[in-house]
């Protein structure tokens, strides 16, 4: 899924709204003389068909009992929201609530669909305590992803709106309305997904830099992965999957490889045998631990040591 999403915090929004509230214009529709809201529920219009003639620019202002969903299927733009600005792209719905002081700077191959339509007929009030009602509260810039399913609902849907608006068939009214909730619906969902995800994605980040450094302290006691899984909070099948993803290799290549950098530090730095060597770092067998060390260098300890140590005294004589 490929979603992104701007929404404006409440109390900034409010805040906001205080200053500039009273230079923003507000529009029953599209800053008529003829007051339309008082004859239509719904209104459906292609986006070039009004920004062309204002050379695709929209100026600030509001609608006090209107949400709007601009569908971008060409093009693309920017959306001003009361002081804040964010890029958006094809394929991709931009969301406004009533009474959020709104405008649009739009490229000249620009595309898509405005739909204004009465905030009464939302399928649940913008605020509520749902993922849905939250959605709908802050205005908000969906990425509509190709392969996503529900992506490709999204624009279906709002594709078969525009068609019964502009068809005029009977029970079009039914069909844009439901068609309208659903793609809202679903637009809340993906942005819900594209919030947990994000917050995963910082989880994990976090989770490796613990696991790291409780690698770093624990490495010579030979822990398995269980104990930084139980350490983490989380299963040793959870934490392998979160290191792969993050770092390519799973828990045990880790300490593995933490434990070999501990072991040639050990070889080359310290005179201790390798039997010495091997039970400082937790080995009670010695020629488990050359082994060890041989199947993931593919040298033994002893020629490990021999070669390194020669590498460096033939650079000291040079200098």
């Amino acid at each position: 899924m490929d979603a992104s999403r701007l929404l404006l915090h409440k109390s900034n929004m409010t805040k906001r709204k205080q200053q500039i509230r009273g230079h923003i214009p507000t529009y029953e529709l599209y800053g008529e003389d003829d007051p339309a809201g008082s004859r239509f529920w719904v209104h459906c219009e292609t986006i070039p068909a009004r920004s062309a003639l204002h050379h695709w620019e929209i100026g600030l202002h509001r609608h006090e009992r209107y949400f709007q969903i601009l569908l971008v299927t060409g093009g693309s733009g920017d959306a001003i929201f009361e002081g804040s600005i964010a890029r958006f792209e094809p394929n991709s719905i931009v969301t406004v609530p009533p009474a959020v002081g709104h405008g649009f700077r739009f490229s000249p191959d620009i595309d898509g669909y405005v739909f204004t339509f009465l905030a009464s007929r939302l399928p649940v009030r913008p605020g509520e305590p749902s993922a849905l009602g939250q959605f709908l509260s802050a205005p908000s810039i969906t990425r509509l992803a190709p392969q996503d399913p529900d992506s490709h609902l999204i624009l279906s849907h709002l594709l078969r709106v525009a068609a019964e608006w502009q068809g005029r068939l009977t029970g079009r009214t039914v069909l844009m309305e439901t068609g309208l909730a659903a793609a809202l619906a679903l637009a809340a969902r993906l942005a819900a997904q594209d919030r947990i995800e994000t917050e995963e994605t910082d989880d994990n980040d976090r989770r490796v830099e613990a696991f790291s450094s409780l690698l770093h302290r624990e490495v010579r006691n030979q822990r398995p992965a269980s104990f930084y899984a139980d350490a983490l909070g989380i299963t040793p099948t959870h934490l392998n999957r979160v290191l792969r993803a993050k770092t390519g290799l799973g828990t045990q290549q880790l300490v593995a490889r933490r434990l070999i950098e501990e072991a040639q530090r050990e070889l080359l730095f310290t005179p201790g045998s390798i039997k010495e060597i091997a039970f400082r770092l937790g080995f009670s067998d010695p020629a488990y631990f050359s082994r060890f060390f041989s199947r993931q260098t593919s040298m033994t300890p002893a020629s490990w040591r021999a070669q390194e140590q020669a590498r460096l005294g033939s650079r000291a004589e040079r200098r």
